[in-house]
């Protein structure tokens, strides 16, 4: 079977669902997900953090875990390339500060150079958001929507 564009497929199509998702940049659509999710995931693990202290509501380890959550959520929706990376990133920060006394101005340094890699390689490598494809067949099939004529 031949690789088709997937953004010039329709949502319903189901060879959409058969193939696999390509990596795309982050829309609006896509962080307010990631925020939606983190927020949610932040409330469980803070409701954890009644019973187990180092997670309580307002430590580094608790929202650095709800941001992997709401990163891997992301990812697993949307194929965002910088959730792929910082995903990764702050979960092994949590648990690096759940598991030693590191100092936290020793990790938070590295977090913020790695999350910044992260949406410069996104910016630079991952498909951009087009919301008009500009393929042939995407001119094509909404010239036969329209009876041949051209959209404004």
């Amino acid at each position: 079977m031949p690789r088709r564009d997937l953004r010039t497929q329709t949502a319903g199509d189901p060879v959409n669902m058969a193939e696999r998702k390509e990596v795309s940049c982050s829309s609006p659509a896509a962080m307010c997900d990631w925020f939606v999710v983190f927020l949610m995931a932040w409330a469980v693990v803070s409701l954890i953090g009644m019973y187990w202290y180092p997670l309580h509501a307002l430590s580094a380890a608790t929202m650095l875990l709800a941001m992997a959550i709401g990163c891997a959520a992301n990812w697993f929706k949307n194929r965002s390339l910088d959730c792929a990376i910082t995903g990764a990133v702050f979960l092994i920060a949590a648990l690096i500060f759940l598991l030693t006394r590191v100092n936290s101005s020793l990790v938070w340094p590295f977090v913020l150079i790695l999350v910044c890699i992260a949406f410069l390689l996104e910016w630079r490598y991952a498909k951009r958001c087009d919301p008009q494809p500009a393929t042939r067949e995407h001119r094509r099939q909404s010239l036969w929507r329209t009876g041949g004529k051209p959209t404004v």
